[in-house]
């Protein structure tokens, strides 16, 4: 063929790309085009696994007619024919069929596209036979059917066989008809000639009945224009037609096509528990970089893999697993993965959406939390399971158990593999390094064990999860190191595995500061800091640093404890109440006047309440300190009133995020937000903000907040399952801003954004790089609302700096000598087992000083009357502490409790006990097997040893042993109380 005929050729793939890119097969005409150079054909290879066949055809063309070699336009017309692409080698010759010829073809495929639901269900293996036999499918094609059926399931083959069969030129509808008639597909047969089925008469159009090609053309030329919003990609490897968009309209419902492809998380979690994915969902595939950071662990070395949040790091774990477990299969040895995570909700979503999903069609797998309904033992679940995904904490308490010789306890050795999420959490003081030191401590004595010709203890594989182990506030480049050296240690790591994503894999957040001008006139920030300044005086305070800040915050809180420990009540209280106004001082900084003053007045009328509920004695008594602090605040109410009606006098921070809410939405075509900010009250004070402005609702803005689980005195805490519900109407699109405090920022499975804003919120550079990663959609803006003089913008900045020094660090650990690394890494992990043993050695001489019970007491953090003695206390389940003696029952009432939990255990929180002399709280009231005990909080005491006053924020913190609960003996005497009461009815 001449030069001139491949212009003629390069013209003809020029003018009929969009029909072509549809009916080539790539993959093997790759391997027959030899003027294509190896680098070419690398980039449409990663095209095609990334965005599938049609993109990387629509690639390969470019690359064809940008070909300057003579001769290549044979070489192309003899590899299509090879492959079995006669369609596009009758375009290439021939120019296009007839109009008349074409149509019919394309309604042909379009038919096979909108009966794929009942097609994928045909006897594949046996159509596929036929169709060979019939010269529509290649024997390369029949290999490739065969195998994907073989692997993956008789749907997945159909999928193959029918995607391959469309590229065929005009003529193979009535082969294919023929083959399934040979094949007694014959109701197949009837629904695609449009003949009436013998099942009812009146079946609708989603039975896909139509009485000619014509109509079911126009249903699917309608269906084309309703789906143009889809994302078409979604379907890129699955079927590539011109209708990809209709298809998933018909048929997303029923086959969920491809919607657990990279980035597509947020569909995953719409599956039920007992949701069983049909084997198309089962295949796990990796994008060539995970593939990569997979590698050492695939050869079965600890690793560490550090990827941005959105980019596939639990998926490359689930892989990892599915590897590790069929590996042990075919060895003939037992495999044993638990999933480590640091939060509850996590428990749930990676069972759903990751672990469960794809491998519980082959392994057992079971989650277990502090919120699971399971009931029985964790060794059970372990023994009875291949995979189990549960929190650390969990784990820990039972390794401790078997140290303990409890037959409840677990050992390390019975895992073969260990996935430990959000692992950058593996360090001092932490659940997870609790966990790794004894897998260190193991691994040391396994070396000597080897050294005297002794069998070593199995311990698992480590496989660390990451999108940011951060710097450990380093300040240069060379402690950034250590901190990356220190975590690979904690976790014995081979190596960190990242990856530096080029332009196009990488979705990186458009960023901007939006910074607030200052308040020039603030009279309500006035009037409470007038408050303050009068508390100051009464109380004799001298603060070194300015209300509304966190520093002011630490100063107030200290001063409350040492006045308790004084038995100081009068600075006690009014060190309460600072912390209170400067917790209002801060809010009307950020979030309206209204929400500050409603907070304020919450917080005193609870108050009030507490010092006039009356009982069997009267009523609580309030002291002249508290007459001052409540008259202040009633004296200056109408004042801070007046003021909140006035919206000049607002801060300058919700006028910014107005504005870049509207913006982002109102120029986008869809909008999917998150805004973090530090508080729980901000975050709900912010969505009621939202909803109460028609502004955003015009543009179509529908908020909800997302908060924290844990207890809270100030704001009831959600629960698990009001989190679920909020992130799956997030995720449904009946939510479209989330306003989140840090809950939000690790871990949990939050639905792609679009547009990303921490409001007046900065921590460390860990947490901006999770939240910057929440925006993973295309086109996302990632702001940062600065208060006027808060710091906030150039704490950002910090963290950027500290960001590039951790990619620095990485990169440079990655390329350290094996063998220094290696000796840096033993040196750490040595340093940490002697430091582990020296506080094990400290605790254990702490433990034989401790004192009886006896010689330690209570008094009430308030008032400091006595409460009780230790020897009244016992310990229920090793973690609520009870009084449930006659004497202690005097001295408290019980108030309902208002941010009541629901508590999967053997108790609940039936109320809150405070004091009857001063009203303050001192635990809560729990029903434990259908007995009432008085459940103590310490950090409502001031405990006195000796001489000495103390405060306590947990029991762990107090070297004594109490007794243990004895409920025999509690119960025994509840039934003679009975006994004795029915005796004198």
């Amino acid at each position: 063929m001449s030069s001139d005929q491949d212009v003629e050729t390069r013209h003809i793939l020029d003018c009929f790309r969009d029909r072509l890119k549809r009916i080539i097969i790539v993959e093997p005409l790759l391997d027959l085009l030899h003027f294509l150079e190896p680098d070419r054909k690398d980039r449409i290879r990663a095209k095609l696994r990334v965005d599938g066949d049609i993109s990387a055809a629509a690639l390969l063309i470019d690359e064809i007619v940008k070909t300057q070699d003579k001769g290549w336009s044979r070489e192309l017309i003899t590899a299509l024919e090879t492959v079995g692409c006669t369609n596009a080698v009758n375009y290439v010759l021939n120019g296009p069929p007839n109009p008349t010829e074409e149509a019919e073809n394309d309604s042909c495929v379009r038919l096979i596209d909108l009966m794929q639901l009942s097609l994928i269900n045909m006897k594949t293996a046996d159509v596929c036979a036929h169709c060979f036999s019939q010269g529509i499918l290649t024997q390369e094609d029949q290999e490739n059917i065969t195998k994907a059926t073989q692997n993956h399931g008789n749907i997945n083959g159909a999928r193959v066989l029918l995607k391959r069969l469309v590229k065929n030129e005009a003529g193979w509808f009535s082969k294919f008809l023929q083959a399934l008639e040979d094949t007694e597909h014959h109701e197949l047969v009837r629904e695609l000639r449009g003949e009436p089925c013998n099942k009812d008469e009146s079946m609708s159009v989603e039975t896909h009945e139509f009485s000619t090609v014509e109509e079911a053309e126009q249903m699917c030329l309608a269906a084309d224009k309703e789906a143009d919003s889809v994302n078409s990609s979604l379907l890129a490897e699955d079927l590539n037609s011109s209708v990809d968009s209709s298809v998933l309209s018909v048929s997303a419902e029923n086959e969920d096509v491809d919607m657990y492809k990279e980035g597509k998380e947020e569909e995953k979690a719409d599956l039920t528990e007992n949701d069983d994915p049909p084997a198309s969902k089962r295949e796990i595939v990796l994008r060539d970089y995970q593939m990569e950071v997979a590698r050492p662990a695939l050869e079965e070395k600890n690793i560490i893999i550090c990827l941005p949040t959105g980019s596939g790091k639990t998926r490359v774990a689930v892989y990892i697993t599915k590897e590790h477990l069929d590996r042990k299969k075919q060895m003939g040895q037992p495999g044993k993965v638990v999933v480590l995570v640091n939060k509850v909700p996590l428990v749930e979503q990676h069972y759903k959406a990751e672990f469960g999903l794809f491998l519980k069609h082959q392994y057992s797998v079971e989650r277990v939390s502090g919120a699971s309904q399971l009931k029985i033992s964790l060794p059970q679940i372990i023994e009875q399971n291949d995979i189990i995904i549960c929190t650390a904490q969990i784990l820990e308490n039972s390794f401790a158990k078997a140290k303990n010789g409890d037959e409840d306890g677990i050992k390390l050795s019975q895992f073969t593999l260990m996935v430990i999420d959000e692992c950058h959490h593996t360090k001092k003081g932490d659940v997870y390094n609790h966990i790794m030191i004894r897998y260190l401590r193991q691994k040391h004595k396994n070396q000597l064990l080897k050294k005297q010709d002794k069998s070593p203890v199995p311990i698992p594989q480590i496989l660390g999860l990451t999108a940011s182990p951060g710097v450990g506030g380093a300040m240069s480049q060379q402690m950034a190191e250590q901190h990356i050296l220190q975590i690979c240690a904690n976790l014995d790591a081979f190596t960190i595995k990242t990856k530096t994503f080029e332009e196009e894999e990488a979705k990186t957040p458009y960023k901007r500061i939006a910074r607030a001008e200052d308040l020039k006139e603030d009279p309500f920030g006035d009037v409470i800091k007038k408050i303050m300044d009068e508390i100051h005086t009464h109380a004799g305070l001298l603060p070194l640093c300015e209300p509304g800040t966190q520093n002011y915050e630490q100063w107030a809180v200290q001063k409350e404890q040492n006045a308790a420990k004084e038995e100081n009540q009068k600075v006690r209280v009014c060190a309460e109440h600072l912390r209170h106004y400067n917790e209002a001082l801060h809010q009307s900084n950020t979030i309206r006047m209204s929400d500050a003053f409603r907070f304020l007045d919450k917080y005193h009328n609870e108050e009030l309440k507490t010092k006039s509920s009356p009982d069997d004695e009267g009523t609580i008594t309030i002291t002249d300190t508290e007459r001052f602090l409540f008259t202040l605040f009633k004296d200056k109410k109408a004042k801070l009133q007046e003021l909140m009606g006035k919206p000049e006098y607002e801060n300058n921070n919700l006028a910014q995020l107005k504005t870049i809410i509207l913006k982002e939405f109102s120029t986008r075509e869809v909008a999917r937000g998150i805004i973090f900010t530090r508080t729980r009250l901000s975050a709900i004070a912010l969505c009621q903000w939202i909803q109460e402005n028609p502004k955003f609702e015009e543009v179509g803005v529908s908020a909800s907040y997302l908060i924290g689980g844990g207890d809270q005195s100030v704001v009831k805490p959600m629960t698990a399952a009001e989190q679920k519900d909020v992130l799956q109407r997030f995720r449904k699109g009946e939510i479209n801003l989330l306003i989140a405090t840090t809950v939000a920022e690790e871990g949990l499975d939050i639905a792609e954004c679009n547009v990303v804003i921490r409001y007046c919120l900065v921590t460390n550079e860990v947490a901006m790089i999770q939240a910057r990663g929440r925006g993973r959609a295309e086109d996302s803006s990632y702001t940062l609302v600065a208060e006027a003089g808060s710091g906030v913008a150039e704490r950002e900045s910090v963290n950027e700096y500290r960001e590039k020094m951790m990619s620095k660090a990485i990169a440079k650990v990655c390329k350290m000598n094996r063998a220094d690394y290696e000796k840096k890494i033993r040196e750490f992990q040595i340093q940490a087992i002697v430091e582990e043993k020296v506080k094990i050695k400290k605790k254990q001489q702490k433990g034989m000083m401790k004192e009886s019970p006896s010689k330690i007491s209570l008094s009430c953090r308030q008032c400091s009357v006595f409460v009780c003695s230790g020897e009244n206390i016992e310990i229920i389940e090793k973690m609520h502490h009870v009084n449930v003696t006659e004497q202690f029952s005097k001295l408290f009432t019980v108030r309902e409790n208002t941010s009541l939990q629901e508590r999967l255990l053997d108790y609940e929180t039936n109320g809150v006990i405070a004091c009857k002399k001063c009203g303050q709280q001192w635990g809560s009231m729990m029903l434990y097997k259908s007995i009432e005990c008085p459940c103590l909080h310490i950090k409502n005491f001031v405990v006195t040893y000796g001489s000495k006053k103390k405060t306590f924020s947990k029991w762990s913190e107090l070297p004594i042993s109490f007794t243990a609960f004895d409920y025999t003996q509690h119960a025994d005497l509840l039934v003679e109380d009975s006994e004795e009461d029915m005796d004198c009815d």
